[in-house]
């Protein structure tokens, strides 16, 4: 019952203006989406860079209504690509997007959501980095990775996400893998039906680590999404079982989420990648990462006791 209530928060703007007010909000949000703007945001890439890490960004903004709102999010990506080429920071710094924000959901939205993308994928490699496609709920799939597919003809770095809960994730690793694709593995945080996801949190850590296994031994470039310690050690096993270099696979984590261990795989000669959200619809994002698996409440209460 508890998604459905944070839900209807998000969309509310009473609700809104009550949560940013109150003393409590902005030093969590702050926490895991450090800015509102390109500007504030550009110190944080060149911070983290500056510590051997590297990041994936992401401008946040969801529930597109129309066209106009999908053209005002490509651009938005492409004005933080301008400011990534100042940087000149290549594949350190890529963007990860969510083809909702494209106009997916829209009347003919798999064309519009491509048309949209593409732009995108054009300038960030015109700059010498990517863009990963993020997975949303499993309704979406099918078109996220026929977009991927053909975005790949022309710039073959484009990543895309896989999620270990749903059945047909181990199908969509193989052929990911033989194709060698850039891939992103998470356990998923979408409120998924049991007629297409294991809801046990056990037989999802099996899932991913079966699909991970297949991923290290395929031809693709794997990114470890997880701030599991025993998901991570696994990972380096399985990388170093595939006879993997340590540039040849990633770790890729929450801005503001364990911290302390970006820092630690880094300095061991990790590429570790720290998922980074900006944008002035960060209450949106923030409501409905709750919605979508009210239990991550639990979790961001965690990080703020643990801080690291």
């Amino acid at each position: 019952m508890l998604g459905p209530v944070i839900l209807a928060a998000s969309r509310s703007d009473k609700m809104r203006k009550l949560v940013s007010a109150a003393p409590v909000t902005k030093p969590v949000v702050n926490r895991f989406i450090p800015g509102e703007t390109v500007d504030q945001v550009v110190p944080i890439v060149e911070e983290a860079v500056g510590k051997g890490l590297e990041l994936t960004l992401d401008v946040v903004g969801e529930d597109i209504t129309t066209p106009e709102q999908a053209a005002h999010a490509r651009d938005a990506y492409l004005e933080l690509i301008e400011r990534l080429g100042d940087l000149g920071h290549g594949t350190k710094a890529e963007m990860s997007v969510k083809l909702s924000m494209f106009g997916q959901a829209l009347e003919g939205g798999h064309e519009l959501a491509l048309a949209n993308v593409r732009p995108v994928v054009e300038a960030a490699a015109a700059i010498g980095t990517t863009v990963t496609l993020d997975a949303e709920d499993h309704t979406t799939l099918d078109s996220m990775f026929a977009i991927h597919e053909e975005l790949r003809k022309d710039f073959p770095q484009t990543g895309c996400v896989i999620q270990a809960y749903l059945f047909r994730t181990e199908a969509d690793a193989r052929r990911l893998a033989a194709n060698g694709s850039r891939v992103r593995i998470v356990k998923g945080a979408y409120k998924e039906p049991a007629e297409v996801a294991y809801q046990d949190k056990s037989e999802i850590d099996k899932a991913y680590v079966r699909i991970l296994k297949i991923l290290m031994e395929g031809e693709g470039y794997p990114m470890i999404g997880s701030h599991d310690p025993r998901l991570i050690a696994i990972g380096q096993e399985l990388a170093r079982r595939a006879g993997r270099k340590l540039d040849e696979y990633e770790f890729q984590m929450l801005y503001g989420i364990r911290s302390e261990e970006h820092l630690r795989l880094a300095a061991e000669g990790h590429r570790m990648r720290v998922y980074t959200a900006y944008g002035t619809d960060w209450y949106g994002y923030f409501m409905r990462r709750l919605a979508e698996k009210p239990a991550n409440l639990l979790f961001f209460v965690r990080s703020m006791i643990t801080k690291n």
